[in-house]
């Protein structure tokens, strides 16, 4: 009997947390409590990546939405993200994790921006793990910018209307111009079913799990069983699956 084929590992993963309100509030605590337990969370699950051989984790850490929220709910988890960057930055070094941005990070508190910055910058070098925050982050508005600067280049002389590709699009895309491959695995955490404007294009092939597991207590147990079940998945990108067994023609 032959043994086993190695896991498969997806090398891109991205993760809706949600669930830290309601975490919040099935203990009796104010909901910023709740997102403070989200960003211990978030090193417990990065840390996890590294363990299991995840190469780039995306989390959507601030959505173009969340400005909507009531105003003192939003300062502090701006205030949160400007703690997690001046706590994260000496163990993002130790690990060798770049950290990179996506969405208009331009809009966010100017305190804010310059952590973000300085991590940027500090961990840069690192190539083997990449740790993504989505902030200030919407799938819609981020094709609308790609299309501005695909406009903007063909105008230019830059690029070519005929030779419009899914390809040549898809450098424009915030994820795109960071060389960020698409990812291959979507979690959303706390039970709800959507993806809530989530790299809507980049997940054109992703397999999605959702647990009801609230942010706060998702672990590596979690991540593991999430990354398991996409071993158990056949990804055909629009083949059969015995085009798939018999490999190239």
């Amino acid at each position: 009997m032959s043994s086993p084929g190695p896991a498969k590992i997806p090398q891109h993963v991205a993760i809706i947390m949600d669930g830290n309100g309601r975490w919040a509030k099935a203990r009796g605590l104010p909901r910023l409590e709740g997102h403070r337990r989200g960003v211990e969370t978030v090193r417990t699950v990065v840390d996890a990546a590294r363990e299991i051989g995840i190469r780039y984790i995306t989390l959507y850490a601030f959505s173009a939405e969340n400005w909507k929220r009531p105003a003192d709910e939003v300062s502090g988890l701006m205030g949160l993200l400007d703690y997690f960057l001046k706590r994260e930055l000496d163990n993002l070094i130790k690990n060798r994790v770049r950290l990179l941005t996506i969405g208009r990070a331009e809009a966010l508190p100017a305190n804010v921006q310059r952590e973000l910055n300085r991590v940027i910058e500090a961990t840069k070098d690192f190539q083997e793990w990449t740790l993504v925050l989505a902030l200030n982050y919407g799938s819609r508005t981020e094709v609308a910018d790609a299309a501005r600067a695909y406009a903007a280049a063909v105008q230019a002389g830059a690029e070519k209307l005929a030779d419009a590709s899914w390809e040549n699009f898809n450098r424009y895309l915030y994820t795109g111009a960071a060389g960020i491959p698409e990812p291959d695995l979507l979690i959303r955490t706390s039970g709800e079913q959507r993806v809530s404007n989530f790299l809507l294009l980049q997940c054109a092939y992703a397999e999605m799990v959702f647990t009801s597991v609230l942010w706060p207590d998702f672990g590596k147990a979690d991540l593991q069983a999430a990354v398991d079940e996409y071993g158990r998945r056949e990804r055909r990108y629009g083949l059969t699956t015995e085009q798939i067994k018999s490999g190239p023609a």
